[in-house]
């Protein structure tokens, strides 16, 4: 962005709300779904986690872009986010990592942005109301009020929106085991997060990545010691695929861990549903207690939709008894279940979370030991 020379930019939402700033990364129009992010840092991982597909983040951090953009904090090959909606913009980066201002980088992979708002009235308008479809227009994109509200209220919902297979690798791939391997793992990419299989390799796990249309003979020509169920967007209830791909593995009694997206999965095959959420979950400090244990761990979240459910429930499924095993204190949202009669378990939050909080790291050591368990 040229210093001393501001393009106008409007933030539209679908209840006629509009928010007035300055041109931030590309110029044009974006249509996404509004939603507010907050954590204080990590901007270069929120932007390129996949489970924002078509989403417009708004950073409640007042500033934005002081450590610039670097070559290794991605969490995929590219930004996902819809749009970008900041108060303050960093005018210049300082870190010895950076190679290019944020500015520079939404620019260069096309991502429309916003600068200038008034983040925190925006934010309290979006907990009031709830997260909603909503707009960036800038350059020749920007128009009257009644014009560009009509476009936002012509885009799609998330309530319903099947985005897994947009984000989902093309073809499978593996990333090995550091050291020795321990264990083969078939991930189910659902919007797979790059520290993942970081994590899983630290742990001597060879990690097949495979899309998330694949097949059960797919899945089971890796001959896994365990299944893993990733992270991604969109609403749970259009999966009816993964979902019966996850029976089978529960049938089967192969060892199961997801998280976030995962975790809706793992529940939705064990009778529970889904609902769209007011406003979600996300940032890097979040609250989460383990029913069994009574100990709270600062975690990484990013859901719009989650699993019904009481804290502590306990509930018959198809395979066995399970349990509601995580909640979040904050208004009790399901933040994990947890099988008794088969090796299955999962959380709503994000254990392999980058930029931090790391505190649910330890969940990855709970899945070898699930394997252990298993091959003896």
């Amino acid at each position: 962005m040229t210093v001393g020379i501001r393009t106008p930019a409007a933030l539209v939402l679908e209840d006629g709300r509009v928010f007035r700033g300055s041109a931030y990364g590309a110029q044009g129009r974006t249509l996404g779904e509004a939603v507010f992010c907050t954590g204080m840092t990590g901007y270069q991982e929120t932007l390129t986690d996949p489970s924002y597909h078509r989403q417009i983040v708004v950073q409640t951090a007042p500033q934005i872009g002081n450590t610039g953009w670097n070559d290794e904090d991605d969490e995929s090959a590219r930004i996902w986010v819809s749009g970008y909606v900041v108060r303050d913009p960093a005018r210049v980066p300082s870190n010895w990592r950076s190679r290019r201002t944020l500015d520079e980088e939404l620019a260069r992979q096309g991502v429309v942005g916003i600068s200038g708002v008034d983040t925190r009235t925006l934010t309290r308008h979006l907990r009031e109301q709830g997260a909603m479809r909503a707009g960036v227009f800038s350059g020749d994109a920007l128009d009257t009020e009644e014009a560009m509200t009509a476009q936002v209220l012509a885009s799609a919902p998330m309530k319903g929106a099947d985005l897994a297979g947009e984000v989902t690798t093309k073809q499978p791939y593996v990333v090995a085991a550091e050291g020795e391997r321990r264990f083969r793992v078939a991930a189910l990419d659902l919007g797979i997060k790059s520290n993942t299989p970081r994590q899983m390799s630290r742990r001597g796990i060879e990690l097949h990545v495979l899309p998330s249309t694949s097949s059960l003979d797919e899945l089971l020509a890796v001959e896994p010691d365990g299944v893993f169920l990733s992270n991604g967007p969109g609403d749970p209830a259009t999966q009816d695929h993964a979902v019966a791909l996850t029976e089978e593995v529960l049938r089967r009694e192969i060892p199961l861990f997801g998280i976030c997206f995962g975790n809706q999965i793992l529940g939705r095959a064990l009778g529970l549903g889904t609902y769209k959420m007011r406003y979600g979950h996300r940032g890097i400090n979040i609250p989460v207690i383990d029913v069994e244990t009574g100990r709270v761990a600062i975690t990484a979240q990013n859901h719009g939709f989650a699993l019904e459910g009481e804290p502590g429930q306990r509930f018959e499924s198809p395979f066995g008894a399970a349990r509601v095993s995580h909640y979040c204190p904050n208004d009790d949202t399901v933040e994990g279940v947890r099988c008794a009669d088969v090796p299955a378990f999962s959380v709503q939050y994000h254990p392999e979370a980058a930029a931090g909080p790391h505190d649910a790291a330890p969940l990855f050591d709970e899945f070898v030991t699930l394997m252990e368990k298993k091959s003896r």
